[in-house]
């Protein structure tokens, strides 16, 4: 790319990079090499420094989230981020590479995570839905992050163990504006999602969300739906859904559900946010230990997270929007990893230059 391509004036970034484990670093290499031609394309500077976290970080230093990570993530403009963990750590090991996420998200002030639900049209066999279901399917999750059972007091002896699910009306409060503005830009609905007939966090969650958006955003139409009715509806009625907004552990378990929608978990992104310009960008898959290493891991999760970090902490929307047209170009060629295809899958690298062969045509 001889000619620099018309895009936001040119900005110098220093984003910090957390491969951490399995596929992690595969799928990361792709989206630096994306961010890389970006900032060939558009005249950007990008530096892009890497650090442990998780599991490799763990048998580096032995600890998760090393204090030289933190403090990079810290001084970074952003943070783009692979996946952590695999079998050599248990769940009933003391120091476990999740911990290195959380910590992190907290050491960030991140609270708020933003995951977008699309559905390509050249995917809609990959789904498991019946295409007639798929179409107009647009909807973004807007989970709270650093609240709830994942972050409560925990207990455990021989005989029982205890978990304490926790939340405070500032914590709901900021995350159901942060979902509200969104809805404002988008189709004005929302929908929170709670357990308002059993829990007591979920009935102060409905209170408040109902407060904050009647008096906050009085052009946004407000609904609630439970957990166990919106994971149903996830799957019968996906394109009702514009902006779901909903606590830690639901939040956690509806994506997953949702990502069934696009065609593969490999295919979606994530931004999780604070109060700044600063985040965290990932996709919503995990480290895929099983296939780590062999080449074959989708890298687009990753890819669009990169477009998110260009959008949101760096304010280059342009620059975004072509990212992100240049990974549906991809799809629309056929340049479809194992997840996506049995006929002919390409590698994580191919589908990578894939993506950077269709950005360097459609950044002008």
């Amino acid at each position: 790319m001889s000619a620099l391509a018309h895009g936001s004036p040119r900005v110098s970034a220093h984003l910090a990079v957390l491969a951490g484990d399995g596929i992690g670093p595969e799928v990361t290499a792709q989206a630096v090499r994306v961010l890389r031609a970006v900032a060939e394309a558009y005249g950007h500077i990008f530096e892009l420094e890497p650090a442990l976290v998780g599991g490799a970080a763990i048998d580096a230093t032995g600890a998760p989230l090393p204090p030289e990570t933190l403090a990079l993530c810290q001084r970074a403009d952003a943070v783009l981020f692979g996946a952590i963990g695999g079998p050599r750590w248990g769940p009933s090991d003391k120091v476990r590479p999740e911990q290195g996420l959380l910590a992190l998200r907290k050491g960030l002030g991140l609270f708020a995570n933003l995951r977008p639900v699309t559905v390509n049209p050249r995917l809609a066999a990959a789904s498991p839905l019946k295409p007639e279901l798929l179409a107009g399917v647009d909807l973004v999750v807007v989970r709270e992050l650093t609240g709830g059972l994942y972050f409560g007091e925990k207990r455990r002896d021989a005989a029982s163990a205890f978990d304490a699910c926790v939340y405070t009306v500032p914590e709901i409060e900021r995350v159901v504006r942060v979902a509200a503005r969104l809805a404002q830009r988008r189709k004005k609905r929302l929908t929170s999602v709670d357990k308002a007939n059993v829990l007591e966090t979920s009935r102060l969650w409905r209170e408040t969300a109902e407060r904050v958006v009647r008096t906050e955003f009085p052009d946004v139409a407000l609904e609630h739906q439970l957990v166990d009715s919106c994971a149903m509806l996830l799957v019968t009625r996906p394109a009702a859904f514009d902006v779901i907004v909903t606590e830690n552990m639901f939040g956690d378990i509806l994506t997953d559900e949702a990502s069934v929608l696009a065609g593969s978990i490999g295919l979606l992104p994530s931004a999780s946010l604070g109060e700044g310009p600063r985040g965290l960008y990932e996709p919503i898959h995990g480290s895929a230990p099983d296939i780590a290493g062999k080449g074959i891991a989708n890298p687009y999760g990753t890819i669009l997270s990169a477009a998110m970090l260009l959008r949101l902490s760096l304010g280059l929307a342009p620059e975004a929007a072509v990212v992100e047209a240049a990974v549906a170009d991809a799809l629309a060629r056929g340049v479809l990893t194992a997840d996506l295809t049995r006929e002919r899958p390409v590698g994580t690298e191919e589908a990578g230059t894939a993506v950077i062969h269709a950005l360097k045509r459609l950044a002008v």
